[in-house]
């Protein structure tokens, strides 16, 4: 088979290199089901052709004027089984993540016209079903769930395939295959419109360069939101790859997935991996004695791994012993068979890239945008490709270049066709075929990039320094009190900071000063812990300039989060809003 040109493609070129009994996997009533390829080929013809009996599927229009379709559920086979069914007709899918707000699920339904919306579970159901008067475009919703206030998908499965495959063959490249509505952490969502060939070249790029050789027997397990670009990409690379896709049947469950599905890989978001790590020195504090000795011994060991340099003989042979007594039970808690884990999406501290890798878990950190299809850059597995703290290597098919103020810029096919119906804004990012990112980064090196800060989040103070305060951040981080941090201080004399504290932590470290409080709210309050934290600031504070160094801090009770609204769906912080929730408490700081 000739190499795929749209993303459909990777379906056949898996049924006819692999042929599995376990292209997709998933949970049914506390049981694995799985779905063979020649299978979720059939249910995806089927659904092709009842989608065109519905009237959907005209790829010849302008982009404004094709038939759209939306995705609202939690990541499940259905999921991509309707994308591959969506592209192979023309028909544009717009995926919406099952957090987002009913104003903003408004606002991207009437912006891109939706005709229909497949959901999954009551709670997307009736979210939907609240505001459908509002959207005159919407004609119908349908169920992936068996329940009587919905059509189930299947009931749209069409026997009559025979005319696919003509009109597959005539799918171009370089047509819109899906558009993404970013949230982003300001503003209004934009519609990046992506072509097969944005996609598929990034896909086959990425393979290359990290690299992804076939793996028929290797199995993934998908947890992220399959509506980010980041992990949508992963499955097609997995369907390249030979590799099957077992989904998570929640976030809560994952833990017990892993030790299910045993995966080979699976990708993440630093945020998934610190809840990961809090865990296991949670568990680690409880010991006594000797087996507490063990286990401090091994995380500090962990903890001074560099990959650029293993260290000598002695420290070889130290991390043998702690891989065979401590950190074979890390493995056997991610399912025993995991060779390496992808991140993304924000900055990930080194301290976890660090000691996952050393744990036997390696850690491969990456970096690109929903613009860029996603992928710009990755940590690789090929000899001398990864280096701690940055995002890697820049991927085959990319040319990178940094702007005098450090924004970087990407050129290459993956580049967006466009924001949807947003031509002016296009032309903001989009100059001279460079996507400019918004990203500050610098080059290191050997060529790993490394991001040091968004622009938009670049603050100058009154004195007109200008701060960098993700890179003071993710410093802050490190420490075991701090769980979440937003540094502050736009215009104003001095930097302050809004921190969560880790409450596990302050607890376990509460009960050894022999400190009571009844609530997170006393906690927050207490002298004890306050000038606690004014310790664990100023250890950190000497990583940075004097006009960088936190001053002031305010103790937050509530851990941010995407519910609140404090958080995008990536876990990635909504400053104006956390800054607008917190306005009483910044404006005492600097009093």
């Amino acid at each position: 088979m000739n190499q795929p040109t749209r993303l459909f493609d990777f379906l056949y070129q898996y049924h006819q290199q692999f042929s599995k009994p376990d292209m997709f996997g998933t949970k049914e009533n506390g049981v694995w089901k799985t779905y063979s390829s020649a299978e979720v080929i059939t249910l995806v013809n089927q659904l092709s052709a009842g989608l065109l009996k519905m009237g959907l599927g005209n790829k010849d229009l302008p982009i404004e004027e094709r038939d759209k379709v939306a995705v609202i559920s939690k990541n499940r086979p259905e999921w991509l089984i309707l994308d591959l069914a969506c592209q192979q007709i023309g028909v544009v899918l717009c995926p919406i993540y099952p957090t987002t707000h009913e104003k903003e699920i408004t606002f991207i339904f009437n912006d891109a016209a939706i005709q229909y919306v497949f959901v999954s579970g009551e709670e997307l159901l009736h979210k939907m079903k609240n505001i459908q008067k509002e959207i005159p475009s919407l004609k119908s919703i349908l169920s992936f769930d068996e329940t009587p206030e919905a059509t189930h998908w299947k009931k749209v499965l069409n026997d009559d395939v025979a005319g696919i495959k003509e009109i597959s063959s005539n799918i171009n490249p370089a047509d819109c295959a899906t558009i993404i509505y970013t949230s982003g952490t300001t503003g209004t969502p934009k519609g990046v419109m992506l072509s097969h060939q944005n996609i598929v070249s990034n896909v086959l790029n990425a393979v290359k360069s990290f690299p992804f050789p076939p793996m028929p027997k290797a199995r993934a397990l998908s947890f992220l939101p399959l509506n980010h670009i980041f992990e949508r990409v992963a499955s097609y690379i997995y369907m390249n790859s030979g590799i099957s896709i077992f989904y998570a049947e929640s976030m809560e469950t994952i833990g017990n997935d892993l030790k299910e599905v045993k995966p080979v890989l699976f990708t993440t978001v630093p945020r998934l991996l610190e809840k990961v790590f809090e865990k296991i020195m949670t568990k680690g504090a409880e010991l006594t004695g000797i087996k507490k000795k063990l286990f401090d011994w091994a995380v500090k060991l962990g903890l001074k791994y560099d990959i650029s340099t293993p260290g000598g003989w002695n420290y070889q042979c130290q991390l043998w012993l702690a891989n065979k007594i401590i950190f074979n039970k890390w493995r056997a808690a991610l399912g025993g068979n995991v060779k390496y884990v992808i991140t993304g999406g924000a900055a990930c501290q080194v301290k976890l890239l660090r000691i996952f890798t050393a744990a036997g878990v390696p850690v491969f950190e990456g970096y690109g945008p929903t613009e860029n299809s996603p992928v710009i850059s990755v940590n690789c597995q090929k000899k001398g490709g990864t280096k701690f703290g940055t995002v890697g290597l820049v991927i085959e098919g990319q040319e990178v270049k940094l702007e005098a103020d450090g924004e970087i810029c990407v050129k290459g096919p993956s580049v967006m066709m466009g924001y949807y119906k947003r031509p002016d804004l296009t032309h903001e990012v989009i100059i001279n075929g460079w996507l400019h990112t918004g990203d500050i980064g610098v080059m290191e090196e050997g060529g790993y990039l490394k991001i040091t800060d968004r622009k938009k989040e670049l603050f100058k103070t009154s004195g007109g320094k200008y701060v960098a305060p993700q890179a003071i951040e993710n410093k802050l981080k490190e420490s075991n009190f701090v769980e979440q941090i937003m540094v502050i201080g736009a215009e104003q004399k001095f930097v302050g900071a809004l921190i969560v504290p880790s409450f596990q932590a302050l607890k376990t470290w509460m009960e050894e000063n022999n400190i009571q409080c009844d609530s997170n709210d006393t906690i927050v309050a207490h002298p004890a812990v306050l000038v606690h934290f004014e310790k664990v600031i100023q250890q950190y504070n000497q990583h940075f300039n004097p006009f960088e160094q936190i001053k002031k801090f305010v103790l937050i009770a509530e851990e941010w989060c995407v519910e609140n609204g404090e958080l995008t769906p990536k876990l990635s912080m909504k400053r104006k809003v956390i800054m607008e929730k917190h306005q009483t408490l910044i404006e005492n700081l600097y009093q």
